[in-house]
């Protein structure tokens, strides 16, 4: 693929000057060489390229490639990502393999390094990225930050190994992302203190502005599990230069329906916010914080731009990387091609036994689940119990969840959720934050050993499950990704998805909401191969308690 030379006119909006001018863009060898105004020029809008500040690629359910031949289409043409998941899975093998699947498209994208792997000593996971490693990491170009430290408790507390990483990336001069939910007062100037400089975790007004004003740049995150937008979208107007725009986490289902940061800049327009604001946290603020190298349709700049019809609408026409066309009338212009089997799953399959859960005295604590959050709460409910063994209550919607170890034979571990709503069947994948086991919910043991047994013979993926019957989605790269085009995984998902909306659940992405109810560093309650485990506590706790 080589530059062009060409020019283009339009209404080139332009983020820096805050302006939008009729203009002539000419493009030599790559670089724009000049914006000239013109006093006729076509209807259609030429703008900076747009970028999610902070994402989990593997939450697509893609491989980075794959991914970037989807979302050129909606006008992205950079992001940072935390390859988190897989290097749970794979270690550096799995970074290794999404920098390098990356480099085969010309966007840019560019990396954070895992801070913690695993996330907890709470859970079974299949590597380990020590300092060690992690300061080797580093020092690739493809690493641009530190990833989400989510160990606040270890900054706080001065943990060595946490500090080491900490230490590492600083004397490299690159970013540190971070990850502290409620995180505020004296802990969180601690944690600010020692140089972690972003956050995507904030779910209020005033928990953003306490960070802003330590000096924090916000991430204002929309994924398919969480989503602050409503909450703090204001911030785009009173603080526009400490703001940046995510997804986080963002199922394919999502991406084709909604589209990707455009959605936000569409919404945000809807809310009656200032273009130039939203632009600039979706181009300009992440572009300089990580130091990303992409254009800002500037004078000098690299010509990466895009071509649309009208921000309100926003229909990508042209997608423009180094003054190469990438993307035009809706045909992505480079190949992608991948046949990549990579995987870390060693499990046999269980016996309808070993989820049997006997009854204690006390009550039984259940996490209470809620759609499109992330944070659970707790509650004491009477368990059913049917032959010695406490089972799902459908009518009170107390439903019982295993997570197990995929890297070994460990007993499976039961918890109980409420909220779900399933009022038949079962599901369970291979995604589960942060080590990524076997996690299930279910409204009978019978369909949870389907769900998961079938989950087993795949070696990974996604299932749901209904008296003998089920649909699945296989993900060949690590149980996290697939090799598929986004076009087919999004078939296959819907498929999978619309089988799974008959069981009950009136959430709008129960699997997403699964995925993260293993994730021991968001409150209140989660669970794990290890146990059921108490975020406050940082430590495993009992199903039953004596009131």
């Amino acid at each position: 693929m080589t530059s062009n030379s060409f020019s283009i006119s339009g209404k080139v909006v332009d983020i820096v000057s805050r302006e939008i001018i009729n203009a002539e863009v000419c493009v030599e060898e790559g670089r724009i060489t000049s914006i000239t105004k013109r006093d006729s020029v076509s209807d259609q809008y030429i703008l900076p390229g747009l970028v999610d500040a902070h994402m989990h690629i593997e939450s697509t359910l893609l491989i980075p490639s794959r991914f970037a031949s989807l979302v050129v289409q909606f006008g992205t043409l950079g992001l940072v990502t935390d390859p988190h998941e897989i290097a749970n899975v794979l270690g550096e093998i799995g970074v290794d393999f999404m920098i390098n699947d990356a480099r085969k498209v010309p966007l840019e994208i560019r990396f954070g390094v895992p801070s913690c792997v695993p996330a907890t000593k709470h859970e079974t996971s299949g590597f380990v990225l020590d300092s060690n490693i992690v300061e080797s990491l580093l020092k690739r170009e493809e690493i641009v930050c530190l990833a989400e430290v989510m160990d606040f408790v270890g900054v706080i507390e001065d943990d060595l190994e946490v500090l080491k990483k900490i230490v590492a990336c600083k004397n490299l001069g690159k970013k540190i992302d971070g990850h502290a939910p409620g995180l505020k007062g004296r802990d969180l100037k601690k944690y600010v203190a020692s140089g972690i400089s972003a956050d995507h975790e904030c779910s209020t007004l005033e928990e953003a502005l306490e960070k802003i004003s330590l000096g924090m740049m916000i991430q204002i995150r929309e994924g398919s599990a969480a989503k602050d937008f409503d909450a703090l979208y204001s911030l785009l107007e009173t603080h526009p230069d400490r703001i940046m725009l995510c997804t986080d986490d963002l199922h394919p289902d999502d991406l084709i329906e909604k589209g990707h940061i455009n959605f936000l800049i569409k919404r945000g327009l809807e809310k009656g916010l200032n273009l130039f604001s939203l632009l600039r946290a979706a181009s300009y603020n992440p572009i300089h914080h990580y130091g990303l190298n992409l254009g800002l349709l500037q004078v000098g700049d690299f010509a990466d731009f895009i071509v649309i019809d009208h921000p309100e609408s926003f229909v990508v026409e042209q997608a423009f990387r180094n003054g190469v066309c990438i993307y035009k009338n809706k045909e992505v212009l480079f190949n992608v091609s991948n046949e990549i089997i990579l995987n870390n799953f060693s499990r046999k399959p269980i016996q309808l036994a070993d989820l049997v859960v006997k009854p204690q005295n006390g009550s039984l604590l259940a996490m209470v689940v809620k759609d499109g959050d992330l944070i659970t709460d707790s509650i004491l409910c009477t368990p059913k119990v049917i032959d010695s063994n406490v089972v799902s209550d459908v009518d009170n919607d107390l439903l019982k969840m295993v997570v197990m170890s995929r890297y070994d034979n460990g007993k499976p571990v039961m918890g109980f959720a409420k909220g779900f709503g399933f009022k038949k069947g079962a599901i369970a994948e291979s995604i589960a934050h942060d080590s990524h086991n076997i996690i299930a919910v279910g409204t009978s043991d019978e369909d949870l050993l389907h769900a998961i047994n079938t989950l087993i013979e795949m070696k990974g993926g996604i299932v749901a499950v209904n008296n003998g019957e089920s649909e699945s989605v296989e993900l060949e790269v690590a149980g996290l990704m697939s090799n598929k085009t986004g076009e087919d995984l999004v078939r296959e998902y819907a498929k999978m998805s619309d089988f799974a909306s008959d069981l009950g659940s009136n959430f709008q992405s129960p699997f997403m909401t699964l995925a993260f109810m293993s994730l021991l560093v968001i409150p209140k309650l989660k669970l794990s191969d290890k146990g059921l485990f108490d975020v406050k506590e940082f430590r495993v706790i009992d199903l039953f308690k004596e009131e």
